[in-house]
């Protein structure tokens, strides 16, 4: 359930601590000053002193920046300021990042403002809760050791036995276990009237099933403490008013729960005001809302790095918006680590960036290791040139999508025992797009039944009516 941590450890050729520094298991102990390590290509380091009042100062810039990012998701402004407390080893951490991102300013000897401090650290939160989601807090909390996550049914079961050393020191009901089993009881707390809490039966009206709701608040238990009057019902009834079917609600509070701790004056309707200004079609907001909710509680940093990102690749302010209407998850790419380096592959192939990311941006979310390359090579090892894989994406953006052994490999088997040479998938790429059992197999055999030839992309791409009309053209011909 809990994914590795290493990720976010600190990178080998960047390491700050106020008493250890440690690099390829070499310590460097120091008393008072905090130094910049990096290590030269021949293995020996060359140190920058950085002053301690001046990391002090960025340890509460980053303990501000992560502050007002938990409020965001949902938590109260009491918790979020316990969480920072108990959050130390995550501050420097935070504090490592900025020197790492803007190691160029602080070899010059120039101190960040505010702003870039923000600008750099909200980017890299937003993405570590893309990851790790609901339990986020506990990440940060206990960074960079994983919390211990037990599944809470077996929490439920564990008897409680009074002066037990168990009762003491319980190996399994963890500080996260307790947290969730505390929200998940305010589900089925019956009131002295006899009824459940307003907040849950009101969610049940909106067409939720009970343990719908008990999964949100096992992914996100402060969702469980939000008040009905307060939070939820009027981001319930501002989505309706958009446009959003009631039987959408249910879904997107699954998908982000966040959504209702988060203000609808300070934020929620101002970020929709300035994602409409760089380009999201106002009419398509139910639309946008539903196929990725997450995208009202990303900073306007991240939507604004996101937007300059696809100008700077080509695009016009008209494809901009669509794509942004279209495939609004592109804001949760980061930019430096995902948007930009997908980008470089492909103008090593030689592909136009621009169009592909018009077409297919949903391909920019792809691992370069695990999907792309693999679909290149997948082509070139039968026979086609790079040039030719070039003009399949050029005319295919969704290539690179399709699942290399479910999908890609079954069709390319089937293809060689078709009548067509290989450059008809150059020509047709899309090819790939269409079912195997339901489109492909059955027009082949009609088509070979009747005793004609039809181009690859007449055989797939008409509809069932112009194909049948076709094959009877073909058919008259010959006779």
């Amino acid at each position: 359930m809990m994914k590795s941590l290493l990720s976010l450890r600190l990178p080998k050729t960047h390491c700050f601590s106020t008493a250890i520094v440690r690099y390829s298991r070499t310590e460097l102990r120091v008393p008072q000053k905090v130094f910049l390590c990096r290590a030269k290509q021949d293995g020996s380091f060359s140190l920058r002193l950085v002053p301690p009042t001046l990391l002090a100062a960025e340890k509460e810039e980053a303990k501000a920046v992560l502050t007002l990012f938990l409020k965001k998701q949902g938590l109260s402004n009491a918790v979020a300021v316990r969480t920072i407390n108990k959050s130390d080893a995550f501050v420097d951490h935070l504090v490592a990042r900025l020197h790492s991102v803007h190691k160029s300013r602080y070899l010059v000897g120039r101190e960040l403002t505010t702003l870039e401090i923000r600008d750099a650290l909200i980017p890299y939160l937003e993405t570590i809760l893309d990851e790790y989601g609901p339990i986020m807090v506990d990440v940060v909390e206990n960074f960079p050791d994983p919390p211990v996550i037990e599944k809470l049914e077996e929490v439920v079961k564990q008897p409680v036995v009074e002066n037990s050393v168990a009762s003491v020191s319980p190996p399994i009901a963890t500080t996260v276990d307790a947290k969730k089993l505390k929200a998940l009881a305010r589900v089925s707390d019956i009131l002295p009237t006899g009824k459940l809490p307003s907040h849950i039966v009101y969610l049940v009206e909106l067409g939720m099933e009970l343990e719908a709701i008990r999964e949100v608040i096992r992914k996100f238990p402060a969702f469980a403490y939000y008040s009905l009057e307060g939070k939820i019902k009027p981001v319930v009834e501002f989505l309706l008013d958009l446009g959003v079917p009631k039987q959408d609600i249910p879904t997107i509070l699954s998908k982000r729960p966040q959504l209702c701790g988060i203000s609808l004056t300070d934020n929620l309707i101002p970020t929709m005001t300035f994602l409409e200004e760089l380009g999201v079609d106002k009419k398509q907001w139910a639309k946008v809302i539903y196929r990725f909710p997450p995208l009202l509680t990303y900073s306007r940093q991240k939507l604004q790095s996101t937007v300059d990102f696809l100008y700077e690749m080509g695009l016009s302010a008209e494809n901009v918006s669509k794509v942004l209407t279209r495939c609004p998850n592109i804001i949760s790419y980061s930019v430096e680590e995902k948007l930009r380096p997908t980008a470089e592959y492909f103008r090593s192939l030689d592909v136009d960036v621009a169009p592909l990311l018009y077409r297919a941006p949903q391909t920019f979310g792809l691992s370069i290791e695990g999907n792309l390359k693999p679909v290149t090579q997948f082509f070139l090892e039968r026979g086609y040139s790079m040039e030719d894989v070039a003009t399949m994406i050029q005319r295919n953006g969704a290539l690179y999508t399709f699942s290399l052994p479910d999908n890609m490999m079954p069709k390319w088997e089937f293809f060689l025992t078709m009548v067509y040479p290989k450059s008809e998938l150059v020509k047709f790429p899309q090819y790939f797009g269409y079912s195997l059992e339901e489109r492909i197999k059955p027009r082949y055999e009609i088509m070979t039944t009747c005793g004609v030839k039809l181009l690859l992309n007449q055989m797939l791409s008409l509809s069932e009516e112009d194909f049948h009309k076709l094959l009877k053209k073909k058919m008259e011909k010959k006779t």
